[in-house]
């Protein structure tokens, strides 16, 4: 839920879930966590340059090497390389933790110096429910720095002790940078009382502190595992330097018993296949600021029994880890059901599934979904996720998606970014993360559901698919206002007015009602399709394809020899005839009659956006309206109401959000 720099001519969305100024918790808020959020935040794009150096060969060549000076299986080094960057040196520049090089070797004092400032833009209502008053949250003033730095986020320290070699080099260098976390390994294993074995199974608690910095005990478990089963299957990929790396699979490659996953505590809703730990989010009264009494900072609920959960709504923290845990501590501030970090993967929980936490800003959405925040930061393209918080993540989602029986596809596991506006009046303030730079493809490959072709060359129904790599349209306002973000793969399409490149982008008349163009700011939606999103198809001329988009065709360069949407088929809806123009709607609430005395009716609100005669959109999810009335302190759940209307309604991909329209609006025509 991204505080981002805006630029003037991208729309002017929101920044953070935005809260209340947190009144303290000063017992959750030690001393590590206050350093971490001052010098961690924001690590942007700054960083010198790691690229497989010259000479001495390539970086297969410099993985094997340093495994052979530190007496570390070499598989095992790529293994653990893999999994903190796919082997991607990203040009010198820090991940979201402040890790550099294939190593992922942290030195978040280092990030700090050499990134940019953050802005902060806010606007969105997190918890979105019309029936309560708007929750007014400010972002939270940062702390200044004291204390020490977790191991987790100085890695590179330690290995500049180990290697007797320059913190630049080890940052700048890919040779020096393998050489630290061969290092790294080869101390780990001393410590643990493990001899540098060359059976790469004796290596597992090894691989299991590394995220730590290998001077703490083997916790990262789920990391050690994913390492593991990369060094079972195998890995063969083009880096971002051209360099084609192999790390060749051993099927029957054991995981010692002493290496075993540890039981959970059983209080986390989690795969055993993750590390997860139960991190409770407050249930609490509160007096805010002008003596009102308030509670915080969630709704009791018992889903799925009282509603069908939906949907899995993925964020962006843009704050570091133990930052993060500090806000959703608060009961002032809003919530969210997990928080994932971007060292090893781990997963915290918060708010229980049966439980409405508020991060979507859209109060129909929250009380059917389970957000997710991801240690990241949305205007930092370079600020890398890391392989370990995606593979986590994916573990966690299908788990989730099992459990509650949420398909998994772009209807159902949404971006905040995706996710419609209540009321029109509320489509500006919406929030914008993960924004272009999530990789959508690669997350959906790891879930088990890559974007792949189901139909012929001529559907009429294309799911978005670019090579996230190879697609790097242009950004700006990521720094600075009207600056070029730093060029970098994106999930996203650019939507353009006609079938030509230089005609200027589609509008969006909720983000901007004076009808002007939509611009490539970093935070504006307006013009944007992103990896596995389905549209119907409007038209088709050469290289150009058009689609039906917030009632407009919108036209994207789709060339045969490197096509960025596939094939694909689905359930498609159009206005009924006669109709005419039909409405949108954010929420899919209950038609008037169908509330009960007590609970106050919610309008049915309008989007601004229209639905003309014979254009078509690709639907989701059918359902009955339904609303939650949750809007008082209720611990044991006993108050709450759920209102259940006659009115259905379809769920469409209406833009890069999503909307619904009245079933009785529409016809399904394949």
């Amino acid at each position: 839920m991204p505080r981002s720099v805006r630029d003037p001519d991208s729309t002017p969305t929101g920044g953070r879930r935005g809260g209340r100024i947190p009144r303290g918790r000063a017992a959750r808020t030690s001393a590590v966590s206050v350093a971490t959020a001052a010098l961690v935040v924001p690590l942007l794009t700054a960083g010198t340059q790691a690229t497989a150096d010259q000479p001495g060969g390539g970086l297969q060549r410099q993985f094997a090497a340093a495994a052979e000076q530190y007496d570390v299986p070499e598989s095992v080094l790529l293994g653990v390389s893999y999994l903190q960057s796919r082997w991607d040196t990203h040009q010198g520049a820090a991940s979201v933790s402040g890790g550099y090089g294939p190593m992922h070797l942290t030195d978040a004092r280092a990030a700090l110096s050499a990134a940019g400032s953050q802005g902060h833009a806010d606007g969105e209502d997190a918890r979105g429910d019309a029936a309560r008053p708007v929750r007014e949250t400010a972002a939270p003033a940062r702390p200044r720095a004291s204390g020490t730095l977790p191991a987790r986020l100085r890695t590179l320290e330690r290995a500049a002790e180990l290697t007797g070699l320059p913190r630049k080099q080890l940052r700048s260098s890919t040779a020096a940078n393998v050489r630290g976390g061969a290092a790294l390994l080869a101390d780990a294993q001393r410590r643990l009382g493990h001899p540098l074995s060359a059976d790469p199974a004796d290596w597992y608690e090894a691989v299991a502190a590394f995220p730590g910095g290998g001077r703490g005990e083997a916790e990262a478990t789920a990391f050690a595992d994913e390492v593991f089963t990369v060094l079972r299957e195998g890995e063969r990929r083009v880096t971002d330097t051209g360099e084609t790396l192999v790390l060749r699979g051993d099927p029957q490659l054991r995981v010692p018993a002493a290496g075993q996953r540890r039981a959970g505590d059983g209080r986390a809703e989690c795969p055993r296949t993750v590390d997860c730990e139960w991190y409770p989010a407050p249930y609490e009264k509160f007096t805010d600021s002008s003596g009102a009494e308030d509670y915080g900072n969630h709704d009791r609920t018992r889903r799925p029994d009282s509603q069908k959960i939906d949907y899995i709504v993925v964020h962006d923290t843009e704050e570091v880890y133990e930052r993060t845990l500090d806000l959703v501590t608060n009961p002032t501030y809003v919530s969210w059901n997990y928080t994932l970090r971007s060292s090893d993967g781990h997963i915290a929980q918060h708010v229980r599934n049966k439980d409405a936490a508020w991060h979507a800003g859209n109060w129909y959405v929250n009380s059917k979904s389970i957000g997710l925040e991801h240690e990241g930061f949305l205007t930092s393209p370079d600020a890398w996720f890391t392989e370990a918080m995606y593979r986590s993540s994916a573990r966690l989602v299908k788990y989730l998606a099992k459990r509650y029986d949420i398909p998994l596809d772009r209807q159902h596991v949404l971006g905040h970014d995706n996710v419609p506006g209540s009321t029109a009046s509320g489509v500006k303030g919406m929030h914008t993360d993960p924004g272009p730079y999530w990789d959508w493809e690669h997350y959906f490959k790891l879930l088990g559901k890559p974007f792949t072709p189901k139909a012929g060359p001529r559907s009429s129904v294309v799911t978005i698919r670019p090579s996230y790599e190879r697609n790097e349209p242009v950004f700006t306002g990521c720094t600075a206002a009207g600056t070029p973000c730093p060029a970098h793969g994106s999930s996203a399409v650019r939507l353009h007015q006609a079938p030509d490149a230089s005609s200027p982008l589609v509008k969006d008349v909720g983000l901007r009602p004076d009808g002007t163009p939509s611009t490539t700011g970093v935070n504006d939606t307006g013009a944007r399709a992103t990896a596995g999103q389905q549209y119907a198809v409007a038209d088709r001329r050469g290289d150009w394809t058009a689609i039906w988009y917030l009632g407009q065709k919108a036209w994207f360069h789709n060339p045969s020899a490197r096509p960025v949407a596939v094939p694909s088929r689905g359930v498609v809806v159009e206005p009924r005839e006669g109709k005419g123009e039909i409405p949108t709607y954010g929420r899919a609430y209950p038609e008037a009659a169908a509330y009960p005395q007590g609970v106050p009716v919610q309008p049915l609100s309008t989007l601004p956006y229209k639905l003309a005669p014979h254009q078509r959109y690709v639907a989701g999810l059918k359902t009955a309206g339904e609303y939650l009335y949750a809007v008082e302190y209720d611990p044991d759940a006993t108050s709450f109401q759920v209102v259940r209307g006659e009115q259905k309604y379809y769920q469409i991909q209406l833009g890069h959000r999503v909307a619904f329209v009245k079933a009785d609006d529409v016809r399904v025509v394949r």
